[in-house]
């Protein structure tokens, strides 16, 4: 089984060679990773030589064009969709706005909606406000103890009115990773129905193969992916090709700009093309052989390769991470205690000591972590967890390192005793 090579990964990474930033553990991965020098070298350059309007056909436009079609089609391919099934937006957040209206003009009153009560709030409160206009909203609810979903929950909430169902891959507070494929399987099975997964908190641990899946429209963002800040949103052809236009009447037949109600951030686009830079590199540098040339390896199937390699690595930390937490009794671990059912983005609520106390503590400490609701509120309702207070989210990627944790375990330590 191959190692993940921690010193080369970092070497990706300027922010780990900052004197600012030497000695702090990075434990808020999940609002937003550090960015890879890939991405910071594309957008450097962008700036740099190409700031002009981009597709006309003097030499820099034509740059800046190239770049941003580059992003598409790289991308694409480590998603395994077609590239014309690949949308920027700003955020994951204003793509789901704009994805909402453009549903709602499909749909007819009495029509319903499955959202589920683990979702982050972007793929839940824009889907939840249509049945102001008429849309039947259904909820499908978590465990209250574990904040975790039963897929076969959604048999009794599916029907012949059911036109869209919509639940995370993964939440950005409870941790567990949901069976997307199972699920999708499920509901179209039983229902007529388009699915949209938000993937904001499970695509930062490798590059999800969309293709496989199933969804309709896969949501993640792109700035916790060691990326820009903007939100990539993969929607099928045909459900694009029905979806009607919500930008500018005379780019209704672009299916860039069809979900797109103002211009991109021409520069962000391009520099996601970095994305996959990084991934060519750490493939390259960790599975790379002679024959590769010749075979032309497909980029979805070295994405799956790398998922494991950081699923290793990740995993490991986790479950050092978990089982000194579990030892513990003046806290509450949110989500499953196994490290196979979770993404490692562990909430946890302390029983003796206040929120604040504890986090001013981990900072004094040199840990950089999360105190809040993230947005993620459903959740935490469903489970009776004061929305208030929140958690203490503690979530990191691939790029940690397991003196990291022990560091975090020493800070958690002294804050809690």
């Amino acid at each position: 089984m191959r190692q993940l090579d921690l010193p080369f990964i970092r070497r990706q990474f300027p922010a780990f060679a900052d004197p600012s930033l030497d000695g702090w553990g990075f434990f808020e991965n999940a609002g937003g990773s550090y960015t890879c020098r890939q991405v910071i070298d594309i957008l450097n350059s962008y700036y740099t030589r190409t700031k002009v309007q981009p597709y006309y056909n003097y030499p820099a436009s034509r740059k800046a064009g190239e770049a941003m079609d580059n992003a598409y089609t790289r991308l694409a391919a480590w998603l395994n969709v077609g590239e014309d099934e690949v949308q920027f937006g700003p955020s994951t957040t204003q793509n789901l706005y704009v994805l909402a209206h453009a549903f709602r003009e499909l749909w007819d009153n009495g029509d319903e909606i499955i959202v589920s009560g683990q979702d982050h709030e972007s793929n839940a409160g824009f889907w939840r406000r249509l049945e102001k206009s008429g849309i039947i909203i259904k909820e499908w609810g978590v465990d209250p103890d574990t904040g975790m979903l039963n897929p076969a929950d959604i048999d009794a909430l599916l029907s012949s009115k059911t036109r869209l169902l919509a639940f995370p891959h993964c939440s950005n507070v409870v941790g567990h990773i949901n069976p997307v494929a199972d699920i999708v399987s499920r509901a179209k099975a039983a229902a007529d129905v388009c699915v949209v997964v938000d993937g904001v908190a499970y695509a930062p641990h490798g590059l999800p193969d969309v293709g496989s899946l199933g969804a309709d429209v896969y949501l993640f963002s792109l700035y916790k992916t060691w990326g820009p800040h903007l939100g990539l949103m993969t929607i099928k052809k045909q459900v694009m090709d029905a979806l009607p236009n919500q930008g500018h009447f005379f780019n209704a037949h672009l299916d860039r700009k069809k979900m797109m109600p103002a211009g991109p951030d021409h520069a962000q686009i391009a520099a996601a093309a970095g994305m996959a830079q990084y991934l060519d590199a750490v493939y390259d540098h960790h599975f790379y052989n002679p024959a590769d040339a010749a075979a032309s390896v497909d980029p979805a199937e070295k994405g799956r390769q790398i998922k494991q390699l950081f699923l290793d690595h990740e995993t490991a930390l986790l479950t050092t991470l978990l089982d000194w937490l579990k030892q513990r009794r003046d806290i509450r671990i949110i989500g499953p205690e196994d490290p196979a059912l979770r993404a490692p983005t562990v909430s946890i609520v302390p029983r003796d000591k206040s929120m604040d106390e504890i986090f001013a503590a981990l900072t004094d400490r040199k840990l950089m972590a999360g105190q809040g609701h993230f947005y993620g509120v459903r959740p935490l309702m469903g489970m009776h967890i004061p929305i208030e207070t929140g958690v203490l989210r503690l979530s990191f990627l691939h790029y940690t390192t397991a003196d990291e944790i022990h560091q975090l375990i020493d800070g958690l330590s002294s804050a809690l005793d």
